[in-house]
């Protein structure tokens, strides 16, 4: 009896293998699409690119002036499908490899999942979103394509910014664009976001909620660019977080200018700096409540040459508590002064491979409630030698503008066929 039962479980085992390494859609089936199925009509309005951004890197790091590492790394490696599924819907998704992976509580999404949504477009000037989304801040070096940015602010870098809700924009004119947004606060519990957990004395929220008012306008042929916003959100009972951020932009020939302002006033201290400070209270740490966190950024690009560009970037911080609170005291805690210098070179036109000399400055004032608490915030430097490249796919039955050239690869793709039932190989997209 007991070989028998043996065999049975042995011979289910086996089969269970075996379909695990089945391919859920075969190449060679035809189902159709959602699309398909609800209007009874081939989909002819699809359109997906598939897009490879990678940045490594070579970086020696300083404290102090003494050499802390020099070490190899991939800084960023993201894969992101962008298109449509015909007129009136559009999706994105884009995955960063250099991120956790388990899920959060929240959410119930991957951190390293920035981008999961799907847009409805009502007409040419509304549209509506759905999904894991950026939050809507406005500033310059928060909404560009972070694979151009080369070292962040400390502001920018700490914020938490792919929230899962919804957003409506309008388009009010060709050069004016209103954004109204409602998305979680953050991604996990209380625990996931605070550095050492919500405070005691403090109720967590029902409705971890943030909402957002985002401007964006553009003036002499879009040469100035202005994004502006507002938000306004509950971390706790009793405790709230604001942003207010402005990004003022000149885009015109080979120069990029642009400064950011960039103000929060939270509740909890979200971003865990002042949290981070103390050294005398190690064993019981806190997270510090009442926290204001302000940054002004400063930015020259200027391509002096087709394959040469280079810019200077400078960077002002400052933390404080507006209301004592714990150990914490009011006052400013610290202030930073951070000075980037950069030389790139772009082998191809084209501008998908990069390759640069970074160097970056930071210095950090501890001023006398953060001495109080025996904290210590060194200085640093970083040079780095890196390349970038970024690179798009074309899926098959897509469009494409005339001239392109288009490289055959040769693979397939059966779980992207049983979403969009388009032909399985895919395209590198060479413009």
């Amino acid at each position: 009896m007991k070989r028998h039962v043996f065999l049975l479980v042995t011979l289910f085992t086996m089969s269970t293998v075996a379909a695990q390494q089945q391919p859920i859609i075969s190449p060679k089936d035809s189902i159709p699409s959602v699309i398909e199925r609800v209007t009874g009509k081939e989909n002819k309005g699809f359109s997906a690119h598939m897009n490879l951004q990678l940045y490594t890197s070579c970086a020696a790091s300083f404290t102090e002036n003494e050499l802390d590492e020099v070490a190899f790394k991939l800084n960023r490696f993201k894969l992101e499908i962008i298109g449509n599924i015909n007129r009136k819907f559009s999706y994105h998704f884009r995955q960063s490899f250099n991120k956790y992976s388990n899920p959060f509580a929240l959410d119930n999404l991957s951190s390293s999942v920035e981008y999961a949504y799907l847009t409805y477009h009502l007409s040419d000037r509304f549209s509506i979103t759905a999904g894991k989304q950026f939050l809507m801040l406005g500033g310059y070096e928060y909404y560009v394509n972070p694979i151009k940015v080369r070292e962040f602010s400390e502001f920018n870098n700490y914020v938490n910014c792919f929230l899962a809700g919804v957003s409506a924009t309008w388009n009010v004119t060709p050069t004016q664009e209103l954004n109204f947004q409602i998305v979680n606060n953050r991604n996990g519990g209380d625990a996931d976001t605070y550095l050492h957990g919500l405070p005691t004395d403090v109720e967590a929220t029902k409705v971890p909620l943030i909402s957002t008012i985002n401007w964006n306008s553009y003036y002499l042929d879009k040469a100035i660019q202005l994004r502006y916003a507002a938000s306004w959100g509950q971390q706790a009972k009793g405790r709230n977080i604001m942003y207010l951020t402005a990004g003022n932009v000149y885009e015109k020939g080979p120069w990029i200018v642009y400064m950011d302002f960039m103000y929060s006033r939270q509740g909890i201290d979200n971003k865990g700096i002042i949290s981070a400070l103390p050294r005398i209270d190690l064993e019981n740490p806190q997270t510090a409540q009442h926290t204001e966190y302000f940054t002004t950024i400063a930015n020259v690009d200027y391509r002096f040459h087709p394959n040469w560009n280079a810019y200077l970037k400078g960077i002002y911080e400052s933390g404080k508590i507006y209301k004592a609170n714990g150990i914490f005291e009011k006052g400013t805690y610290r202030r930073t002064w951070c000075g980037q210098v950069c030389v790139e070179y772009y082998p191809m036109r084209n501008s998908e491979l990069l390759i640069f000399l970074h160097y970056q400055y930071k210095r950090n004032k501890l001023l006398k409630p953060a001495r109080n608490l025996d904290a210590i915030d060194p200085n640093t430097q970083r040079i780095s030698l890196a390349g970038i490249f970024h690179t798009g796919f074309l899926i098959p039955g897509s469009s494409y503008r005339k001239g392109e050239r288009v490289l055959y690869l040769g693979r397939t793709f059966s779980l992207f066929k049983a979403l969009t039932t388009i032909p399985l190989p895919f395209f590198v997209h060479c413009k």
